[in-house]
């Protein structure tokens, strides 16, 4: 049984890494937020350690590895702009460390980070989890076994509705969420550099707070893409379902059916961690590098092969004028 500590008890990914150490049998021995808005512990470890200020968790895992109890991983689930801090002190505390995507938000912070790594001799783990998707691995194998000259045409959607509560959180900040490309878009970038090769290059059609789109030329494929966090974006058969959510990816004019099979993910990101054989965080590199790219890009309009949404979200904008 390991000991894990965990930053950022009161977000919305925590309970996954909750469920993720229980479902392995080992043990949370003590979280932090600065938030206390966390009951939701009671369901996985009532007995762990709580704290809402830093420098008192610091001691406590302190006086745990002198009691000979120290933590052998931290998990964090805190504002993506933390998390490079947040991993050094993990480093600092002789743990291996198991961070949320996007394990920072510039491709430098990786560099310096891996030094780190090799300083401390221990290891940055971050999850990937749609590259353990049933579905996902399937694809990759049958992109895999194509002819080497196929390049295949994309479009990726995805629309999650977001109410006005994120424009007040540390999310509708782009300094410290990295904007709406890097906060919901970076683990499907991941996947599609993983599948289909190198980004060769990046066009940003349209970048706005609550929406994005633009187009990826990778090695083995066209990918359109668009992403938006506002509900009048939803398509009106996905609203009359009640349903606040869109995700859809069409290769070569056909759905890719990944709906289902989300659940366990982040337990078996940690089986593999636990295994040894979880994405290290260099593995993060390329789609930290897309997504940063995509924040740092001039949007040249609708101009060029585009995603059919732009051009309808641009005329629903109520800040359009043209």
């Amino acid at each position: 049984m390991k000991n894990f500590a965990l930053i950022g008890a009161a977000g919305y990914i925590a309970p996954r890494h909750m469920r993720a150490i229980k479902d392995t049998n080992n043990n949370l021995v003590a979280a932090l937020d600065t938030s206390d808005s966390v009951g939701v512990i009671d369901s996985y470890f009532p007995k762990s350690a709580f704290f809402t200020e830093f420098e008192r968790f610091d001691r406590h895992l302190e006086k745990l590895k002198r009691k000979g109890d120290a933590v052998d991983y931290v998990s964090i689930c805190s504002p993506n702009y933390l998390h490079d801090a947040h991993i050094r002190f993990g480093l600092r505390n002789g743990a291996d460390v198991i961070c949320e995507k996007p394990i920072v938000l510039n491709p430098w912070n990786i560099d310096a980070l891996e030094e780190s790594e090799k300083e401390s001799g221990q290891k940055i783990y971050n999850i990937l989890q749609l590259r353990l998707h049933k579905s996902v691995i399937e694809l990759k194998e049958q992109v895999d076994k194509a002819p080497k000259d196929k390049i295949f045409d994309i479009d990726l959607t995805y629309l999650t509705s977001r109410g006005n509560w994120y424009y007040a959180s540390w999310k509708g900040d782009k300094s410290k969420s990295g904007g709406i490309a890097t906060n919901i878009g970076v683990h499907f970038y991941d996947m599609l550099s993983w599948i289909f090769g190198d980004v060769k290059k990046s066009t940003v059609h349209v970048h706005e707070h609550d929406r994005a789109a633009g187009f990826l030329e990778l090695e083995r494929a066209n990918v359109r893409w668009f992403l938006g966090i506002n509900y009048d974006l939803i398509p009106e058969h996905i609203k009359e379902k009640g349903l606040r959510t869109y995700r859809s990816i069409q290769i070569e004019n056909q759905e890719f059916e990944f709906s289902g099979g989300f659940t366990e993910l982040h337990t078996r990101s940690y089986e593999e961690i636990l295994k040894g054989n979880g994405f290290r965080i260099g593995l993060a590199r390329k789609a930290i590098e897309t997504v940063y790219d995509i924040r740092h890009k001039t949007p040249i309009g609708l101009v060029g092969d585009y995603h059919p949404l732009a051009k309808i979200s641009l005329a629903k904008h109520p800040f359009n004028r043209s």
